[in-house]
This record gives C-alpha cells, sequence and structure tokens, in this order.
C-alpha cells in the first residue's frame, strides 16, 4: 500500500483525545499550583541517536493546551539525531508548557522509537530488498505506527483486513488452499498466500496471483522457494526476523520481508524537555 500521511484532522483528533486522556477529571492538579503568569523558554533534547519523528504531533499538542504556546521546530522530520541535540524550542506559560509535556514526548519518542528500529533493519539490507511493517500494532495507533515505519524508510503491508487476501494457515486448516486462492481471484484485490514448506507451494505454482509470503523457513528453503518462484510472484518472508539474520533472509533474492517487532515491541527514543 501507499504511503500512510497524517492529516492536520486525524494529528488534531488523535492530540485531543490524548490529553483528555491525561488530563480527566481535573485537569493537571499539579502545575495549577504555579504562578499562571509566568513565561518560560524550555526545548527538547535527545538523549540517544536515532531518527526523530512526531514533531507535527507534538507542536498540535501544545497548540491544544495553549495557542499562545510557540514550538519552533529544529531538526526536520524524518531526520537523523545525535545525542544532546535540541529537537525543539518552546516559549510560553510554564502552566500550559507542563501541561502539554508527557503528551507530547511519548508522540515523540514512540514515533521516533519505532522510525530508528525500521531504519537499522533497512540499513542491513540492498535497496532491491523491502522492509515492511505488519498489523501487530497498538489498537488505535496503526496509522501513526505505519507512519512512523516510513520515516525510517521501510513500506506498509496492507492497513487492515479490508485491503488485500492474506491467505494464511489459520484461513486453510480445514479448506483446500486452491479453492480459496480461486474464489479470491473472482474479486480485484491483491491475493497474498502464505506457505510453509515447499510442498504447499508446489500445490499452488500454476494460480495467478500476486505475492507469495514465505512463512518461518529457514534460509535453504527460503532460497529454494525463491528459485521455484522465480519472477512469477512477488516473495516475502516473514518470521522471527531480526539484525542478525536480516542479511541472510535478503541474500536469498526475497522481495520483501514482514518484521512484526518494527511496531509491537519497539523501544521509544529517550527525549526530555529542560527548562
Amino acid at each position: 500500500m501507499s504511503k500512510i500521511k497524517l492529516s492536520k484532522k486525524y494529528i488534531y483528533k488523535i492530540c485531543k483525545e490524548a490529553l483528555k486522556e491525561d488530563l480527566y477529571p481535573y485537569g493537571d492538579i499539579t502545575s495549577k499550583l504555579l504562578n499562571n503568569t509566568n513565561k518560560i523558554k524550555a526545548k527538547i533534547v535527545s538523549n540517544s541517536s536515532g531518527i526523530i519523528g512526531g514533531l507535527d504531533l507534538a507542536k498540535q499538542t501544545f497548540k491544544i493546551v495553549d495557542k499562545k504556546i510557540l514550538f519552533k521546530i529544529k531538526k526536520k522530520e524524518g531526520s537523523k539525531i545525535k545525542n544532546k541535540q535540541v529537537i525543539a524550542e518552546i516559549k510560553g506559560n510554564v502552566k500550559n508548557i507542563l501541561t502539554g509535556e508527557r503528551v507530547a514526548l511519548n508522540f515523540l519518542s514512540h514515533i521516533s522509537g519505532i522510525a530508528t528500529q525500521t531504519n537499522k533493519f533497512v540499513n542491513k539490507v540492498q535497496k532491491n530488498t523491502k522492509i515492511c511493517c505488519t498489523r501487530k500494532t497498538i489498537p488505535g495507533l496503526r496509522a501513526i505506527q505505519k507512519y512512523a515505519v516510513n520515516l525510517g524508510g521501510g513500506c506498509n503491508h496492507r492497513f487492515n483486513l479490508s485491503d488485500e487476501f492474506l491467505i494464511k494457515d489459520n484461513h486453510i486448516a480445514n479448506t483446500n488452499i486452491r479453492e480459496l486462492i480461486i474464489k479470491a481471484k473472482k474479486n480485484k484485490k491483491k491475493i497474498t498466500v502464505e506457505v510453509d514448506n515447499l510442498n504447499q507451494l508446489k500445490k499452488i505454482l500454476d494460480l495467478k496471483f500476486d505475492t507469495i509470503l514465505f512463512d518461518n523457513m529457514n534460509i535453504k528453503n527460503l532460497k529454494k522457494g525463491v528459485r521455484l518462484v522465480k519472477s512469477k510472484y512477488e516473495t516475502e518472508a516473514s518470521g522471527n526476523v531480526n539484525l542478525k539474520n536480516i542479511r541472510k533472509i535478503a541474500s536469498t533474492g526475497i522481495n520483501r520481508i514482514s518484521i512484526g517487532r518494527l511496531t509491537h515491541s519497539v523501544s521509544a527514543i529517550d527525549l526530555k524537555l529542560e527548562i
């Protein structure tokens, strides 16, 4: 699918919901103790290196809290950052800046973490091998997480269950795989078929569809599978992919590699707000 783009309307909505979660029901009761007229200068600083992302969400968060807060972006979205670099400068009411601080940093650190992890995988493979995310995302945050994968140089797999057919092991557990493919071909949607052994692959090689997904195959069988498929289908590999084995998987000639850990268990980038 195409790259995820976060609209202004979507960014406003998700920032609004995040602030509602953080401020319900009585607001920031601690910051209310401060003098309401104090104006300050603050900055967001990185405590680690990586790829920065989510700047528009951070800016929108502060804008919702207080339209008078000035948020000046110092690093380009999707750019590389180093430890101790200033990411953004903020000026405004101290109480309101502290009220939006955690929500803004949460968006920045999570999106940057995914972008950074994705970029590590992308840098391990050649340009003709695509690194893709999956649907293993936090409910309600899929658009943000897939957007972050794009920032890191990765590609988006299907966004939801309506985007394309993905016939997997549980679909064919009690049904003939060929029958399912033939049914799917009556529609105009893309068709991906998952196989976990070469015998399954050989049974469907005469059928026309889009992508073969090799699931949890060892390198030896993956190479054989890619050779059998040749240029007939797009090829994809998945299952237990990590930074140590990604190059061996890519060396088989596979077209794309889907990795759940890009989104389901990624570490956040360490960022802080300094006053």
